[in-house]
């Protein structure tokens, strides 16, 4: 399974990797700043193995809204081996609701992300 962080804050970049690499042992983590990398990373890689997408809202260029958006025009194959899960430190509820409202988000975590979270899901 591989691991792509789509996120601009260097922070949180850090902190996520920190914590895949001692919970879960990953230590290959692509990283995206925005949705635009991302998107294009998927469609040069996402048909090699399933994928767990790490997502943030407020990103520059393409945010997670518009990332998502985009991501429903992928083909079915590619979209059936991703799970998206968004991180994000959003307050706003329409924003929450939207994400959680999407078919293609298979969870909305709160930053920082939970170790708890991590383990219960993926050990």
């Amino acid at each position: 399974m591989g691991f792509i962080l789509i996120d601009d804050n260097l922070i949180d970049q850090f902190v996520i990797k920190k914590i895949l690499k001692k919970v879960l042992d990953i230590n290959l983590l692509y990283i995206a700043n925005n949705g635009k990398e991302g998107l294009d990373w998927l469609l040069k890689n996402a048909r090699q193995k399933p994928l767990v997408i790490f997502l943030d809202i407020q990103m520059p260029i393409m945010n997670g809204f518009e990332f998502l958006d985009q991501f429903q025009n992928l083909e079915e194959e590619v979209k059936d081996k991703i799970q998206i899960f968004v991180l994000s430190s959003t307050l706003d509820l329409d924003e929450i609701k939207k994400v959680k409202e999407n078919k293609y988000v298979s969870g909305f975590w709160n930053k920082p992300l939970q170790i708890e979270l991590l383990k219960n899901k993926f050990s």
